[in-house]
């Protein structure tokens, strides 16, 4: 089974299996991870599945719908790497993607 590398605000890292289906947000929350609210269950609608994604892993993502973009611009903490999990289809190409639950708004 494909794994989700989630470093958590505190710089801990935990690595987790991914079931086939679930986007990068839904394996996060499913996982345990408290600090990533996902307050909208994934309608895209809230930014608190925001996360920082391992450059390497950039050109494998979807590309970024406008309305991520708009939400993440309402974020203190966007960077180049910034992400909605919520957006992230987690497939096999994107076993071993290590993300960063950003720094809450």
């Amino acid at each position: 089974m494909p794994t989700l590398t989630v470093v958590t605000r505190s710089g801990e890292e935990t690595s987790v299996e991914v079931e086939d289906g679930l986007t990068v947000m839904e394996a996060i929350r499913d996982n345990g991870f408290d600090e990533l609210l996902a307050l909208c269950g994934g309608c895209c609608s809230c930014a608190t599945c925001h996360v920082h994604v391992d450059p390497a892993f950039k050109d494998r993502l979807p590309d970024m719908s406008e309305d991520e973009d708009d939400l993440l611009d309402s974020s203190d903490h966007r960077n180049e790497n910034s992400r909605l999990g919520c957006q992230i289809p987690f497939t096999p190409a994107l076993d071993g993607l290590k993300v960063r639950i950003a720094e809450e708004d």
